[in-house]
Order: structure tokens, then C-alpha cells, then sequence
């Protein structure tokens, strides 16, 4: 298994890609720390993995906040004695209008989880992957942050910014073996399309834009991150890694 005795943070676990790779990890044998905001989806994973045979356990977090950040973290290490991995994938979208019309208040919600968020779980998890000589982290930005949709500013700009925070961990890091680097997903099937899906006039277009026309599964992207964690990525650091269907090219 090819993370054999591991330890993995996995924020935004309770769902969709964040569920999907915490089951993948403890399918490779990691023991898994969840962090979801939500307690009920989060145990749930964690009742799937154990269901599975893997160890796993829940820590409520907002990965906004600095405190429960570093509270996390510091949960790993009493429970687990470590950390090996970190997937800072916990992330919301905004609501959609333009960017004249974007209240501070949305922008600052966002960016704090999806952009904030990715800085404090490196700035906590990095000092236990030096006590272990090395680590790998992997942070999910999306196709979005590689170009503009319309009405999705602070979405984007999140993003984009967790593909530049990504390159200068890797560069800051490197030489203390730990890699980092991002995924970004095209359009998956997760909550976090939900809105779009409701929209029948715009669904049809949007779900099939991409080269393979069609919507991405969740587990699409956990196979990603597990490469990207696991050895076999041993050389691939800074790099951001579109799991999008070939929807940038489209």
C-alpha cells in the first residue's frame, strides 16, 4: 500500500473530493485526521472509513480560523504522533454577480476559507513534516484559477492565489523534503456545483465543457492527490496538476 503507516490531514472531508480522498488514503493505509466544519458529514466519513477497516478520527474546524487551525494540527500530533500529509482541500464558492457588486463581506468569507485557510494548515502542518524529514502537502486551487468565469471573482482570485502560494511553498520547502503542490479540478460532482446544476438553461453547456464532455467524479480527483502525495511523485514539486476533463483547452 502505498501509504503504508502515514499520517493525513484531510480538511473539508465531510464530502464530495474531501470524503473521496480520505477513503482513498486510508484504502493506501494512512490513518486519517477529518476536519470539516460540518460534525455530522465529517464523523460520517470517519464511520466509512473504520467501515473499511481504517483508523480515522473527526476534528470540527474552520479552516478560517487560526486558532482551530493550529488546534487541528496540534490534534494530529497527540493523537497520531505526526503528520506526513496535508490536504488543504476545504473550500466554498460565492455568489454570483458582478464584481462591482460583490459585497466585502462575501469576498472576505471567501477568500479567508479557500485562500487564508490553505496558508494557516501549511503554516501549522509544516513544522511536524520537518520533525519527520519530509511531508507532502497538496492544495486544491480549481481550473477557475487559470482563467476568468464571469460573476466568480473572489472564487477565482482565491484560487489563483492558492496556485502562487503553492509555487512559493515548493520553492521555501524543497529543501527540506517536503513537496507541495496543487490540484485543480475542472467541474466535479459535488455540492459546490449545485447551483449551476439547478440552472437548466446553463447546465447542459456548462456540464459537457470540456475535450471528454462530461461532469468529473469526485474520486477522479482523490486518484490525483494520491499520486501526488504518494512516492511516486518523488520529483514533482510546485507544480499545479488540472484534473479538469481537458477543460482549460476547451
Amino acid at each position: 500500500m502505498r501509504l503504508q503507516d502515514k499520517v493525513a490531514i484531510v480538511t473539508g472531508g465531510g464530502g464530495g473530493i474531501g470524503r473521496a480522498t480520505a477513503l482513498r488514503f486510508a484504502d493506501e493505509g494512512a490513518r486519517v485526521v477529518v476536519s470539516d466544519i460540518h460534525a455530522e458529514s465529517g464523523e460520517e466519513t470517519v464511520e466509512q472509513v473504520r467501515k473499511m477497516g481504517g483508523d480515522a478520527i473527526f476534528v470540527k474546524t474552520d479552516t478560517a480560523n487560526e486558532g482551530e487551525m493550529k488546534a487541528l494540527v496540534e490534534e494530529c500530533e497527540q493523537h497520531y504522533g505526526g503528520l506526513d500529509i496535508l490536504f488543504n482541500n476545504a473550500g466554498v464558492s460565492n455568489e454570483e454577480v458582478k464584481l462591482a457588486d460583490v459585497s466585502v463581506e462575501e469576498w472576505d468569507r471567501v477568500v479567508s476559507i479557500n485562500l487564508k485557510g490553505v496558508f494557516l494548515g501549511m503554516k501549522f502542518s509544516i513544522p511536524l513534516m520537518e520533525k519527520r524529514n519530509g511531508g507532502s502537502i497538496v492544495n486544491t486551487s480549481s481550473l477557475l484559477g487559470f482563467k476568468g468565469k464571469k460573476y466568480m471573482a473572489p472564487y477565482n482570485a482565491s484560487k489563483g492565489g492558492v496556485i502562487t502560494l503553492t509555487k512559493n511553498a515548493a520553492l521555501e520547502y524543497g529543501s527540506k523534503n517536503i513537496r507541495v503542490n496543487a490540484v485543480c479540478p475542472g467541474v466535479i460532482d459535488t455540492n459546490i456545483v449545485t447551483p449551476w446544476r439547478e440552472d437548466e438553461r446553463k447546465w447542459p453547456i456548462i456540464s459537457k465543457a470540456n475535450a471528454l464532455k462530461r461532469v468529473g467524479q469526485p474520486e477522479e480527483i482523490a486518484n490525483a492527490v494520491l499520486f501526488l502525495v504518494s512516492d511516486e511523485a518523488s520529483y514533482v514539486t510546485g507544480t499545479s496538476l488540472l484534473v479538469d476533463g481537458g477543460g482549460l483547452t476547451f
